[in-house]
């Protein structure tokens, strides 16, 4: 009789923790291309996901529009990861300049892809660092190439030799927007490393942070709360322990959960 009720409370047990996980949700992350012979995320963003409350879930490069459409099916939110620089002459008209570094076309023409399909669908989405650029590039904006030799007034060190958790520089955010709401501060020193930059904003979206320097650190989409980008990145804190940067990644959790509720009802 003891060992039949142990089996009814694990098999509650079982299924409660089941239907829990169920009604996580789930997270897709872009993932780099790696000359075409891996598929990888860093786990920084995976355990941000995990703390966050929800399910992580890399997302393969393809240029099968079919089976981008199918992938999207199968998740509740979207994470644009960091990476190589975005190819000016094709996604924003610009010659590229000699201090451009590395890109891969590849992987632009399926981050784009994934961005406007994702937002097309109202796909909660988040932008870090190169998916934040990509995110402006996307619906219209451009980008600084290289901030040091195109930014007037550059003075900022946006490519630091610090350790990733370790913020370098201010940012002074908007009152009022996600950002802001996300982890309850109006200014905040977080980590860098990139050259390249947003520009002019995108139609339909805003700037909300900006460093000392005027490189724009934050955006949001105008009068949504689902798609956002940060220049910085707060996986790197997040996985390491840090909580000041945990809300951003909960903001995009709420908003997946919101997502995927109101996509069983249709």
């Amino acid at each position: 009789m003891k060992r039949l009720f142990a089996i009814i409370v694990f098999a509650l047990f079982a299924f409660t923790l089941s239907g829990q996980t169920q009604k996580r949700p789930v997270i897709g992350i872009s993932s780099t291309w790696g000359g075409g012979t891996t598929t990888q995320v860093p786990v920084t963003y995976v355990n941000s996901v995990i703390l966050a409350g929800g399910v992580p879930l890399v997302l393969p490069l393809t240029d099968d529009s079919e089976l981008l459409g199918a992938m999207l099916d199968r998740v509740d939110g979207v994470i644009m990861t960091g990476g190589e620089d975005i190819d000016p002459l094709k996604w924003f008209g610009e010659e590229p300049i000699p201090a451009m570094g590395e890109i891969a076309p590849k992987r632009d023409d399926f981050d784009i892809a994934l961005i406007r399909l994702a937002v097309e669908r109202g796909i909660p989405l988040l932008g870090i660092c190169r998916g934040h650029q990509l995110l402006n590039v996307a619906f219209g904006g451009n980008l600084y190439q290289d901030l040091p030799s195109q930014l007037k007034g550059y003075s900022v060190k946006h490519r630091q030799s610090s350790p990733g958790w370790y913020g370098t520089h201010s940012i002074k955010i908007e009152k009022g927007s996600l950002l802001n709401k996300q982890i309850g501060l109006d200014s905040v020193a977080v980590n860098t490393f990139h050259h390249q930059a947003v520009k002019d904003v995108a139609p339909g979206f805003k700037a909300t942070a900006w460093s000392k320097d005027g490189v724009i650190e934050a955006m949001e989409k105008t009068g949504s709360s689902k798609v956002f980008g940060v220049q910085f990145h707060p996986e790197v804190f997040t996985s390491n322990g840090y909580d000041t940067f945990i809300g951003i990644f909960k903001h995009l959790v709420k908003e997946a959960s919101i997502y995927g509720a109101s996509r069983k009802t249709k």
